[in-house]
């Protein structure tokens, strides 16, 4: 951790002081830069009271008393968290303030020892001081005891009474954006935790008042998701927000809350205005893949080009609004690190990689100082450095896309994994953190299933049901084997129950695999049904039953009659009652030969090894065209490529005459 603070002429280059300031975390300078503030780890001292941590240095050339450590040193404070540690100074820098319990502490800039004014307001946490003109302050108090949060806009120095309110739920802490003129601020309510379950990172609402209080009002947002980012123009006239679920929404409102223009759908997540309002850029970061989008807000917002700025964690516009300077830092990232300037209009300007960069940004002036004009003429030169790094740059020879498993190469893509900028179906949350599969949810749809019933397959989501053109050759190869086991099984069943030719079923054998118990079961259940008072014995149960309907012989007896009064009455026999014949046996008849073809089963082994052999022939060509191209080969790559002779000579043993 540094020692000191060096304060640098950049105009220059020249050194103006050196603040004593040891193991400084934060920095920042007053809005007319003649005061630096710092902020050091919290401690505490010998008698284990806390160490003013919190330093406020005016910037001055050493003097005759430069031998006084702290000779520039002018305030200091108690400021335990990191979070919104800094000191908020007024436009003229006439006023300065900090939070404490329970109410915002005022000072005169020349005098920080003394308390100027307070602003009493039971659990305030947050607040911000307007940058225009009008000194007036915004502060924010959370939910507390069932009460909801408020934002109240005071004028500074009455403090008897709010000019203007604004009262809601879910606002666990809040950002407070002005703008450049003060008149309306913007409220981003930000909660911990989403109740409703759709989402890990809480909930967002947007607000919009005035400074007068003449109009405050919720921003309704048509597409549902977090808010990503909200910024006001530099004219202060309008604002732009970016909200919803990937692929995000871009929308710009005007001081009534009114959407004026919105933009295509894209994965985007950041926008950031030009400091004279002509362009705005929309941006991806993060986790996205870093496209800059670039538009022109006076042309009708048409765009202007595409940049492709991958890995960036700084992105900001030049003071003359020509410039876009990108950079990639760590600890952000610790690899990749360097700096990039380019021209709004796509080209790339200046271009500087290290090893490990922390930070970066331009120096700050007044946008005007530099009149924009005709911004496209004339067009800069690049950079030695730019021209240098654009020379390595590799073109890809075709697209990658996105991975296709084989089962869905050759098949259009489905709506259910398309972005909804691409045509596919929009996000539709569940309300639940689960993994839910909604109407583009990953994985396959859970379907009711009665058992017993024919299965329907489905195929593919998003292909036409029975295209065999667009199959794949597993799918069509499976396709065949499901067809011959239809086919086979069809032919099998009725020659299972084809009658005979006396109409009479072949008796089934009861499988082998079940035991007597169980194949017993049905015609126990019958008996027992008939009551409990059957005085004959279980064994001659099942062989005095009757035969089903189905089961009898047109020649075979009728059942005995039933009982009456305990007596059985039996049929007369006599020498004119024919004997029943024994049931001639079942006809077989020949189930028909079904025979099951793959793409493969007619390939001799030496089709198969020719194919293979050909297979990395193709892999070295493959090998050879990227090495020409300038591409550094691995050492097993290099060696594959040496093998080409001994696969030819052994294709050639196989009888191959060249073709492929």
């Amino acid at each position: 951790m540094c020692n000191s603070v060096t304060v640098i002429d950049a105009s220059v280059g020249h050194i103006i002081t050196t603040l004593p300031a040891h193991n400084v975390y934060e920095l920042g300078f007053s809005p007319l830069g003649t005061c630096i503030i710092t902020w050091q780890r919290p401690g505490k001292d010998e008698n284990g009271d806390a160490i003013k941590n919190l330093k406020v240095w005016r910037v001055l050339e050493a003097g005759s008393d430069a031998g006084d450590d702290e000779h520039n040193l002018v305030g200091r404070f108690v400021q335990k968290s990191q979070t919104g540690w800094n000191l908020q100074y007024t436009y003229d820098e006439r006023y300065c303030a900090r939070v404490v319990t329970n109410e915002v502490q005022f000072y005169e800039s020349g005098d920080l020892g003394t308390v100027w004014n307070r602003l009493r307001v039971e659990g305030v946490t947050d607040f911000a001081l307007s940058p225009g003109k009008n000194h007036t302050l915004a502060a924010f108090i959370p939910e507390r005891k069932g009460q909801p949060a408020a934002v109240k806009v005071f004028n500074v120095p009455n403090f008897d009474a709010a000019v203007s309110q604004k009262s809601f739920f879910k606002g666990d802490k809040v950002q407070l954006k002005w703008n450049d003129q003060g008149t309306s601020l913007i409220v981003l309510a930000q909660t911990e935790v989403d109740k409703s379950g759709k989402s890990y990172y809480g909930e967002t609402t947007l607000y919009l008042m005035s400074a007068n209080g003449g109009f405050d009002s919720r921003i309704d947002l048509d597409k549902d998701g977090p808010i990503h980012d909200v910024i006001w123009s530099p004219n202060s006239k309008e604002f732009g927000v970016v909200y919803g679920y990937m692929p995000a929404k871009t929308t710009i409102f005007n001081t009534k809350a009114k959407a004026t223009h919105t933009f295509a759908l894209a994965p985007r997540n950041t926008i950031i205005f030009s400091p004279h309002g002509r362009f705005v850029l929309i941006a991806g970061f993060g986790n996205l893949a870093g496209q800059m989008d670039i538009y022109d807000m006076v042309k009708d917002y048409q765009k202007i080009c595409t940049i492709e700025a991958s890995n960036a964690s700084v992105c900001e516009w030049s003071p003359d609004g020509k410039h876009i300077l990108t950079a990639t830092t760590s600890p952000r990232l610790r690899v990749d690190n360097g700096v990039r300037i380019w021209h709004f209009g796509g080209g790339l300007m200046y271009n500087e990689d290290l090893t490990e960069l922390y930070h970066v940004t331009w120096r700050p002036q007044s946008a005007t100082t530099h009149p924009l004009e005709d911004p496209l003429h004339p067009m800069p030169t690049p950079h030695a450095s730019a021209l240098a790094y654009l020379g390595t740059v590799k073109t890809p020879s075709k697209p990658a896309g996105a991975y296709r498993p084989p089962g869905a190469r050759g098949q259009i893509t489905p709506l259910a994994f398309k972005r909804e900028d691409q045509g596919g179906a929009a996000y539709v949350s569940n309300g639940s953190l689960s993994l839910g599969l909604g109407a583009n949810g990953f994985g396959k749809p859970r379907k009711r299933e009665v058992p017993g019933a024919e299965t329907v397959n489905d195929g593919i989501p998003g292909a036409a049901i029975g295209d065999d053109e667009n199959q794949s050759k597993a799918a069509a190869k499976n396709k065949k084997k499901r067809e011959a086991k239809k086919a086979k099984d069809a032919a099998e069943k009725p020659a299972g129950l084809a009658p005979t030719a006396d109409g009479v079923l072949p008796e089934t054998e009861p499988s082998p695999a079940r035991s007597p118990e169980r194949r017993d079961r049905k015609g126990h259940e019958r008996n027992r049904s008939r009551g409990q008072a059957d005085p004959q014995p279980r064994s001659n149960q099942r062989r005095q039953e009757p035969l089903r309907p189905h089961e009898r012989s047109p020649h075979s007896a009728a059942p005995p009659a039933p009982a009456l009064n305990g007596v059985t009455h039996k049929p007369k026999t006599g020498t004119n009652t024919p004997t029943p014949a024994a049931p001639a046996p079942p006809r077989q008849e020949k189930t028909p030969e079904v025979s099951v073809t793959s793409p493969e089963s007619g390939q001799a082994p030496q089709d198969k090894k020719i194919r293979a052999l050909l297979k990395k022939l193709r892999a070295i060509d493959d090998l050879k065209m990227r090495r020409a191209g300038g591409e550094k080969l691995e050492t097993t790559q290099i060696q594959k490529m040496d093998t080409e002779d001994l696969v030819r000579k052994e294709l050639y043993g196989l009888g191959w005459n060249g073709d492929s």
